[in-house]
């Protein structure tokens, strides 16, 4: 029998090669629709190394459990608005406008369907599997409020506010922001807002802020 060696061929050349960082960047996209759409306890190692196009052994390499995978998630989801708000820009803008403009931010990182999702997959999954809420409340929490709060210290050095307490002030503000809206989304009772709903909320909420602790 004649074989058809045309057939058997292959194309020839290096594969791509493709650096460790766009590597996780992909892992952990794919890590997100898979949480996503199976929750964290479902979620197989292989089905996301599969989704992302990498072997599980180059998974394991760069997230050596499932915990340093969602931890890592949250961190890049973070550190979006981290990104959205640079401190040279926020230490020059007015008192006003420096709010609204962190509000802004915050509002568009907390209230959008991937972090609402996640926070519902940490609520429902979290006495099961503890990691996931301590990755969440460090990496998501701890750290936006960290900057948040920072920023109101510094406005209170400058003279243009008075805070007793700029940590429970700081909760407070962001409570304000972003509470009844997520929960309604949480709850499925509504969507999630908007862009301009978003800042029209963020500016409201500074209003209301700076009249309570203006000198």
């Amino acid at each position: 029998m004649v074989q058809n060696h045309e057939i058997e061929k292959r194309p020839r050349g290096r594969p791509q090669i493709r650096c460790d960082d766009d590597t996780r960047n992909v892992i952990i996209e794919a890590a997100n629709r898979q949480f996503h759409e199976s929750g964290y306890a479902a979620a197989s190692i292989a089905a996301i190394a599969q989704d992302a196009g990498v072997s599980t052994k180059t998974l394991y390499r760069l997230f050596p459990t499932k915990a340093d995978l969602f931890s890592e998630m949250v961190t890049e989801r973070t550190g979006r608005f981290l990104m959205a708000l640079d401190p040279g820009t926020l230490a020059v803008a007015d008192l006003r406008q420096g709010l609204e403009r962190m509000l802004t931010a915050y509002g568009m990182l907390a209230l959008s369907l991937d972090t609402i999702t996640v926070t519902r997959l940490v609520i429902s999954e979290s006495d099961r599997f503890p990691e996931i809420a301590n990755s969440f409340y460090e990496k998501a929490i701890v750290r936006t409020n960290t900057l948040m709060e920072d920023w109101l210290r510094r406005q209170i050095e400058r003279g243009l506010i008075t805070l007793n307490d700029p940590h429970a002030a700081c909760g407070m503000l962001r409570g304000m922001m972003i509470m009844e809206p997520q929960r309604a989304a949480m709850l499925r009772q509504e969507p999630p807002p908007k862009i301009d709903a978003i800042a029209a909320r963020a500016k409201m909420c500074t209003d209301l802020f700076l009249k309570g602790c203006a000198l």
